[in-house]
Order: C-alpha cells, then sequence, then structure tokens
C-alpha cells in the first residue's frame, strides 16, 4: 500500500474514503488509533493508503475532485 493523503482533517478523510469507494479502490486509513490516544487533538496525522497497483489511477481521482494540492510526493522507486 501507498500513502496517498496525510492529513487532520476528518472530513477530508471521508470524502477521499467516499471517493475511492465509489471507484472500487479499496483504501486503509492509518495511525488513526494513534490519533486517538493523542486525546483526538490532531497531533498526529492519519494517512490514506491505496493499494500500490492503484496508486495512479487515486492520484488522478483526487485530482480530479480538486484535491490535488492534498496528495503526498511519490517517492522514486
Amino acid at each position: 500500500m501507498e500513502e496517498l493523503v496525510r492529513t487532520n482533517d476528518p472530513v477530508l478523510i471521508s470524502f477521499l474514503e467516499s471517493l475511492m469507494r465509489d471507484a472500487g479502490i479499496i483504501c486503509m486509513v492509518a495511525d488513526q488509533t494513534m490519533s486517538i490516544l493523542d486525546g483526538s487533538i490532531g497531533a498526529i496525522p492519519r494517512r490514506v493508503l491505496v493499494d500500490s497497483d492503484r496508486i495512479d489511477e487515486a492520484r488522478a481521482i483526487v485530482t480530479d475532485a480538486g484535491l490535488g494540492a492534498e496528495l503526498r510526493d511519490r517517492k522514486p522507486t
């Protein structure tokens, strides 16, 4: 899985999950437990992860939704 977005914004996370679900792309939100442990003050950003073989498609969907600035930079392979 590759990181698509890292954010503290629960609305953005929910929207991204919805976009991925509508496209049939499996995604996972990492670090939710850590966020709860910090008292939900948002000190630890959560990561939206998608399957590596669908990362390009997921990035295009996020960009088309006008949220391209939220995308994490791709790490060179």
